[in-house]
């Protein structure tokens, strides 16, 4: 498949736009994937591509994050660890229930969600502290949780992980973002491997796409290292905005 210059116009500032939210509060594919379907590819190939450029810029990020000390790395391997077999589970349930439930009941949750973000005027962490002996384990339920969520639904998994070990474990959100960012790379490393397998990679316009990605992930998490929880609450809430919107369409 040829890839134009009007293509590569396309995707790669979109895909620096998708990295520069994906590493602050997740759901960057919401904007990634319709700038490849865009361009015309199937949309198997728009998915596959996608991958590519997500999981590099992704990487870039958790390197950022995890530099910065900004990472409750013992929370994000558990969390990363259950997140695979609930992904598994989460896709087996998908094909048994009826079509478009789920995505119906994420369109009552989310503004329940966004609003409870609204709401949080002080610190976007727990009301109460989190026994130390509960973190990980609670962590991994997390993990399990979300990735069942990944399998159920998809899009806005980085943002729901952040919601949770800011608002159930009470992490710092910044804090958060990075750890979340380790289940996101487990899951796309893992996503990835199965989309070269099967060809459904376009490498001549997935990895310009990904250095674009990369920078904007960089940019991300700078921007959120530097601006602390009032960047992450804005970025969630704009996620969140086009999460509602992405599962609305797909009812009308």
């Amino acid at each position: 498949m040829n890839v134009t210059p009007m293509m590569l116009l396309i995707v790669c500032p979109l895909c620096f736009l998708a990295g520069l939210i994906d590493s602050v509060a997740g759901g960057g594919g919401l904007i990634s994937i319709p700038a490849y379907l865009a361009t015309g590819l199937p949309a198997h190939v728009a998915i596959g591509t996608n991958k590519l450029s997500a999981a590099i810029g992704t990487a870039a990020a958790t390197a950022r994050y995890k530099r910065c000390g900004r990472m409750d790395v013992p929370c994000a391997l558990v969390s990363a660890a259950l997140a695979l077999p609930g992904s598994w589970l989460g896709t087996k349930a998908f094909n048994a229930l009826p079509d478009g439930f789920v995505v119906r009941m994420m369109v009552v949750v989310i503004p329940i969600v966004a609003a409870v973000v609204l709401l949080r005027r002080g610190e976007l962490r727990a009301r109460f502290a989190l026994p130390k002996r509960w973190r990980l384990p609670v962590c991994g339920g997390i993990g399990f949780a979300v990735g069942l969520y990944d399998g159920l639904v998809g899009p806005g998994t980085g943002t729901f992980l952040i919601l949770l070990f800011t608002l159930v474990v009470g992490m710092e959100a910044v804090t958060a973002s990075g750890t979340a960012k380790v289940v996101n790379l487990a899951s796309n490393v893992a996503s990835l491997a199965t989309q070269i397998v099967a060809g459904n990679i376009l490498f001549l316009l997935g990895l310009p796409a990904a250095a674009f990605g990369l920078l904007g992930n960089l940019a991300g998490a700078h921007l959120a290292i530097r601006g602390g929880e009032r960047v992450v609450r804005v970025m969630l809430l704009i996620v969140l905005a086009l999460l509602l919107l992405n599962l609305a369409s797909n009812i009308l």
